[in-house]
């Protein structure tokens, strides 16, 4: 699902309960990630539920690098914003990535008001990660 699609189905949502009706349901179509890619190497530090991220990097059509983006959780609410992240970022270039202002996105879906402090901090440590990383292959 893009991020455009997601946002869409955002915009239709008026209830906070309804956002994370709609948060799990994205959770649960989040790309596998293999037993093997659940490891401490791809365990993102400063959530409070268990998350994974794995990225691989690969030339697109266009011959730059993009990366491409594998996450996964513990928790479903938690699956869905790691649905949004990877939707945001996955198969950008390196100055794609950087350029992305997440809180933007998180405020026009309405989300960055009804996030926990710590799902917010978790979702910063995944983002600040993918960053991280796109900046290490540019």
């Amino acid at each position: 699902m893009t991020l455009d699609e997601i946002i869409e189905n955002f915009e239709l949502l008026d209830d906070t309960e309804d956002q994370y009706s709609y948060l799990i349901e994205l959770g649960r179509e989040l790309e596998p990630l293999s037993e093997a890619a659940h490891s401490e190497a791809n365990k993102v530090r400063g959530c409070i539920s268990q998350v994974w991220l794995e990225s691989e990097v690969g030339q697109g059509d266009d011959g730059q690098s993009r990366m491409h983006l594998r996450g996964d959780s513990d928790a479903l609410i938690v699956r869905g914003l790691i649905t949004v992240v990877i939707a945001m970022f996955s198969d950008r270039t390196p100055a794609e990535i950087a350029a992305i202002d997440p809180k933007a996105t998180f405020e026009r879906i309405g989300l960055a008001q009804h996030l926990t402090r710590q799902r917010s901090n978790g979702t910063r440590a995944v983002i600040d990660r993918i960053k991280a990383e796109a900046e290490r292959i540019a």
